[in-house]
């Protein structure tokens, strides 16, 4: 049992099935007191009433105030985890863009500009943003997608070197293929890349508990990922060769 999550107040977004869901799950089993957040709101009672959580539908953007009621005043945990995987190219329709860049960051922004005056006068709070191994690298076939979770994961990383000195604690969640439905929607890039090595939505949660127990900021479900991580930045030409190799053989076997 993680001792910190006892009791404590927690939200997940984007929670009505996948990760989310997962996520839900797990803090309640450690004792959490979960907001269940989705658009579906079928689903939000449905996974609130499973592990005894307060279901909040709605949009990830705006909901911090009535989960922070439903909590009786107090957010500890926030998890930013609703997210789109849009795929597509440069020239994908602005609108993917628009909303890729609204859910999988401003979304985050938006929350974290809601919390933090309580998390400050508190001296301790807790943010997690459910990023992506394409956060740290890149994903072929989902320019929208890439470019925004590096936009998250960059803003889950200002967060913490601004605020970790105030009590602000932050995890960067960064899986490479999870099989979920966002999995399924990827197709034939996904195939290649990601599902060879995707891990159940547990697998997930078991990784930010460890990390919560860790205090770590950059939550690795799959290992590997450190290591392809070290080797862009050690050498970035060489890395952007073998990923054009992988766009290639993409294209062929399209």
């Amino acid at each position: 049992m993680v001792e910190a999550m006892q009791g404590a107040g927690v939200v997940v977004t984007g929670a009505g099935g996948g990760i989310g869901a997962a996520l839900a799950r797990r803090f309640a089993a450690e004792g959490a007191r979960v907001v269940v957040n989705d658009l579906d709101a079928d689903k939000v009672k449905a996974v609130a009433d499973e592990i005894g959580g307060i279901a909040v539908a709605g949009d990830a953007s705006a909901i911090v105030a009535e989960a922070r009621d439903a909590l009786g005043g107090t957010v500890d945990v926030y998890c930013a985890n609703a997210g789109v995987g849009s795929g597509g190219s440069e020239a994908a329709d602005e609108s993917v863009w628009a909303l890729a860049w609204d859910v999988n960051v401003m979304a985050h922004v938006r929350a974290a500009h809601a919390l933090l005056p309580d998390w400050l006068e508190r001296g301790h709070g807790r943010f997690v943003s459910t990023v992506s191994a394409a956060g740290l690298l890149t994903m072929i076939g989902a320019a929208p997608y890439s470019v925004t979770k590096h936009g998250a994961y960059a803003f889950a990383e200002w967060l913490s070197l601004t605020y970790r000195h105030r009590g602000v604690k932050v995890h960067a969640i960064c899986p490479q293929g999870v099989r979920t439905d966002m999995l399924e929607a990827t197709g034939s890039a996904g195939d290649l890349v990601l599902q060879p090595t995707a891990i159940e939505p547990e697998a997930v949660a078991d990784a930010l508990m460890k990390g919560i127990e860790e205090d770590r900021f950059l939550v690795l479900p799959h290992p590997e990922v450190a290591a392809y991580y070290q080797a862009r930045a050690a050498d970035p030409d060489r890395w952007m060769t073998n990923m054009n190799h992988l766009q290639q053989k993409w294209e062929t076997a399209k």
